[in-house]
């Protein structure tokens, strides 16, 4: 066992027998999921991003959409960031998007277009951790590196007993000791996406299905009833809330003032309406404020209602303030004026499509 893993596999674990019973599983009862149809190290690592804290069923279709727009390292390295986000759009979390297209940029300028099979230098791209890295090596280039994540941790602490808190950053690495020692050297893609689909399939957060499990024999866990016990997982901070007003303005012609968020940060590069914090703003001193910065007035017409918007450290409620402009043309306010079918165009986070869905 590596000396960096104070945890030891039982002695009577039979590695050998529990790679063959679950491999053989996989093979025969692996979904069908279009990144399994390729070993393109391309395509297995844009799937890979897209399926971090993302359920299958939600990825299959962009996937195919992402796919079709950019099939290879080229068409994506050359297209324009905003073109990216849109084709990312409703997937959340896009840093992922963001990382993706500088890191494909680096895979044609720095590797000829060739998705680095070493490990240290495909650890380089950005937005490629390690599993991400641990998923390409294995899966693309039959490499017998580990590839953990949550999925992985849950099913392995309950096949060898392991009461290690997995929500702390340094037992992944006690898992990914691990799993390099139990891998399979011959398969370790069908090992890697076995481990994945047994989590996905059989080996569930809740109510495991044990009588359909492939390895219930291995499993230390179940042989002492304690399999819904693990993994252990402290809970995570409670999340804040956070409220806003969401200010559709519109000018004399119907048109909607959409802006930029900044380049960096939460929804970065992204657009939408106006968004003020409701703890610097009422409607009255928003109104105040805007005269002072904009010299525009504006008068509310309508209030659309609430939207909620659940990311992962925070929760947004947002309320939708409509307005219009009184008694001059469009404010000096940096941005764009687009219509119904123009702001389709832009690339909106899945808080602002809720908004959308409101006035459209």
């Amino acid at each position: 066992m590596s000396n960096k893993s104070s945890i030891s596999i039982p002695v009577l674990f039979d590695g050998q027998a529990f790679r063959n019973d679950f491999i053989n599983w996989y093979y025969h009862q692996k979904r069908d999921l279009p990144w399994r149809r390729t070993e393109d190290p391309y395509h297995i690592w844009v799937s890979e991003i897209m399926l971090q804290q993302t359920q299958v069923d939600t990825v299959i279709p962009y996937f195919k959409h992402f796919m079709n727009h950019y099939p290879t390292v080229y068409e994506l390295a050359h297209a324009d960031q905003q073109d990216v986000l849109k084709a990312w759009e409703g997937l959340g979390y896009y840093s992922r998007a963001r990382n993706l297209h500088d890191a494909v940029k680096e895979v044609v300028s720095t590797y000829d277009g060739q998705v680095p099979s070493d490990k240290k230098e495909l650890k380089k791209l950005k937005g490629v951790g390690s599993y991400t890295q641990g998923a390409i090596l294995s899966i693309a280039f039959n490499q017998p590196e580990p590839a953990v994540d949550g999925n992985v941790m849950r099913v392995m602490s309950r096949i060898l007993e392991i009461d290690e808190d997995i929500a702390k950053p340094k037992t992944k690495t006690v898992f990914e000791d691990i799993i390099r020692e139990i891998i399979s050297e011959e398969d370790p893609s069908a090992f890697n996406q076995g481990l994945m689909e047994l989590g996905a399939l059989i080996c569930q957060p809740k109510n495991p299905k044990c009588d359909q499990c492939p390895v219930q024999s291995h499993c230390q866990a179940y042989a002492k009833g304690v399999q819904t016990e693990l993994p252990i997982k402290t809970k995570a901070k409670k999340q804040k809330h956070e409220t806003y007003f969401n200010l559709i303005l519109r000018d004399d012609t119907g048109n909607y003032f959409i802006e930029k968020r900044p380049d960096d940060g939460l929804l970065a590069g992204l657009w939408q309406f106006p968004l003020y914090s409701q703890e610097k703003f009422t409607e009255v001193s928003l109104i105040e404020w805007l005269k002072q910065q904009y010299g525009v007035s504006i008068k509310i017409t309508s209030h659309l209602g609430r939207v909620k918007h659940v990311f992962s450290h925070v929760i947004w409620e947002v309320d939708i303030l409509e307005a219009d402009i009184i008694d001059q043309d469009r404010p000096n306010m940096d941005g764009e004026w687009v219509d119904d079918e123009l702001i389709k165009t832009y690339p909106l986070p899945n808080v602002q499509q809720k908004v959308l869905n409101k006035l459209i």
